[in-house]
């Protein structure tokens, strides 16, 4: 089974974008990334990530100062299966196998096992492992 894991933004002031959601749409804070915020509704988790200060041309989403959506993350069964399908269906690889399961228990993490850009230009991850508390 393969479902929706967490849906990552990009903005400008994490901080801030990250104290709207759990204001006003009550998430709860589950982890901290490299530059920005994990939230949860405790079914779907939200990225809040900084915006690059300088841009760059490999994708609209590498603009300094982009706002919006940046990448979606799945929970597959089997990672190997799932890159094996990509792969044939001419998907870019972004990253290399990373160990989701021996990340740091605290501070900054990577919760994700594979990066891929589509044909489409729009980034995704997979992994088999979920978040701290879900």
């Amino acid at each position: 089974m393969v479902r929706i894991k967490h849906i990552a933004i990009r903005t400008p002031d994490p901080e801030k974008t990250a104290a709207f959601y759990k204001d006003v749409f009550g998430l709860k804070e589950v982890g901290q990334a490299r530059a920005g915020y994990y939230l949860s509704d405790g079914y779907i988790n939200l990225a809040i990530l900084k915006s690059r200060d300088e841009g760059g041309d490999e994708s609209p989403r590498d603009l300094a100062g982009y706002a919006g959506i940046h990448h979606l993350g799945f929970m597959v069964d089997d990672v190997d299966e799932v890159c094996e399908k990509l792969d044939a269906a001419g998907a870019q690889p972004m990253t290399g196998r990373a160990d989701a399961h021996r990340a740091p228990a605290a501070g900054p993490r990577s919760y994700y096992e594979i990066k891929y850009r589509g044909f489409d230009i729009q980034e995704f991850d997979a992994t088999e492992s979920g978040w701290i508390g879900t």
